[in-house]
């Protein structure tokens, strides 16, 4: 049985009922256990978790100090390429958007590694719009081995691959996959993709798990806040990303919040996320899911960013630019999408020991 069945399951269980009739006394009770089940997760993400969210907080802090200390991991995106065949209504690399398109060329992937690398990073993030002919898998393999001489840690966000194709970049260099299903509701998925191979709701759905079965030493998954009701998209996000902890131990499941971005095509977001509700989902799902990475990038304002940090977060982005090329030239390409955070690593480093806490460039070496 895959993962959508096992989400059918739950919606067909009626959520929305079990949300809506959910006590503060109920989600008390849940923050306060050793395991919290998926309905004590569920309640959590509740309107009525509101009234207990200080208490939330606290619990999360607890836990995220005991399973990962008082440390930070940094990282960086990097873009190679923004040409897109999918026609998705939120995102700036909309095919249809009349947009500069740029695909580096392997040089000039390893000059602007070159030039992250002297920051001191050693996690690197590669990105592509999601187009096979500009940016294909041999590419995305040459431009890992080139940057590998670099960085401790190099994962991709790319179009879904086939397990195949994933060994080949793993065999590159490449140890993480982020991935986010977008929206994982199928009706409100099928409304915002409106062409392109994105359109295949259960192939994207099942590529985290091609990405476990490949080997992948770290799987990142998300949801795109503001695409649909926050509530029940996280829950599927936890569901998710449990499913896949508890199948694949030996691969390392974090999870990210990103909150739609002004980008080119100015789509309004269909739902509204305040900063509260991001705080109710960040410590629900670290009480639900204690061991799982918590990543919140360069979208978040920097005083909200650093506030997240003793609630649950464990990796931030720092130093970001959403334009492909963007630090070789400043050309002023159009990126995906805008950054609030705009500070520089060594700004992020010193923000994050203001918290008490250490900021950590690399945490593992390969063998």
């Amino acid at each position: 049985m895959g993962f959508y069945d096992v989400y059918k399951a739950y919606q067909e269980t009626g959520i929305g009922g079990w949300l809506k009739n959910t006590t503060p006394e109920r989600v008390g009770a849940a923050v306060g256990k050793s395991r919290v089940s998926e309905w004590d997760f569920l309640a959590m993400l509740s309107p009525a978790a509101e009234q207990k969210l200080e208490e939330m907080a606290q619990q999360a802090h607890r836990v995220t100090v005991r399973n990962f200390g008082r440390v930070i991991y940094l990282y960086t995106p990097l873009y190679l390429s923004n040409y897109c065949s999918n026609q998705c209504v939120y995102c700036g690399f909309n095919v249809q958007n009349r947009v500069q398109r740029r695909t580096l060329s392997v040089d000039e992937v390893e000059k602007e590694g070159q030039i992250i690398a002297e920051t001191g990073l050693r996690h690197l993030l590669i990105l592509t719009g999601e187009s096979r002919v500009e940016a294909p898998v041999d590419y995305i393999a040459a431009c890992t081995e080139r940057l590998r001489r670099y960085f401790a840690s190099i994962s991709i966000e790319i179009y879904p691959l086939e397990v195949d194709e994933y060994k080949t970049l793993i065999s590159a260099g490449v140890d993480g996959l982020t991935i986010y299903q977008e929206v994982y509701d199928p009706v409100t998925y099928d409304q915002v993709h409106l062409k392109g191979p994105k359109k295949n709701y259960l192939f994207r759905l099942n590529a985290p798990e091609r990405a476990c079965q490949a080997g992948m030493r770290t799987v990142n998954l998300g949801v795109l806040l503001g695409l649909e009701d926050w509530r029940t998209e996280v829950f599927a996000l936890g569901l998710h990303a449990r499913y896949l902890q508890d199948k694949y131990p030996e691969t390392e499941i974090s999870v990210s919040f990103p909150r739609i971005r002004p980008a080119a095509g100015r789509f309004r977001p269909r739902a509204e996320v305040s900063d509260r509700n991001m705080v109710q989902m960040i410590t629900a799902l670290r009480l639900f899911l204690p061991r799982a990475g918590i990543t919140i990038s360069t979208r978040e304002r920097a005083e909200f960013r650093d506030n997240l940090i003793k609630l649950g977060v464990t990796r931030m982005s720092a130093g970001s630019c959403t334009e492909v090329g963007g630090r070789l030239d400043g050309n002023g390409h159009d990126g995906q999408f805008d950054i609030s955070d705009t500070r520089s690593v060594k700004e992020m480093k010193e923000a994050i020991r203001k918290q008490g806490y250490q900021p950590v460039f690399k945490d593992w070496v390969a063998m």
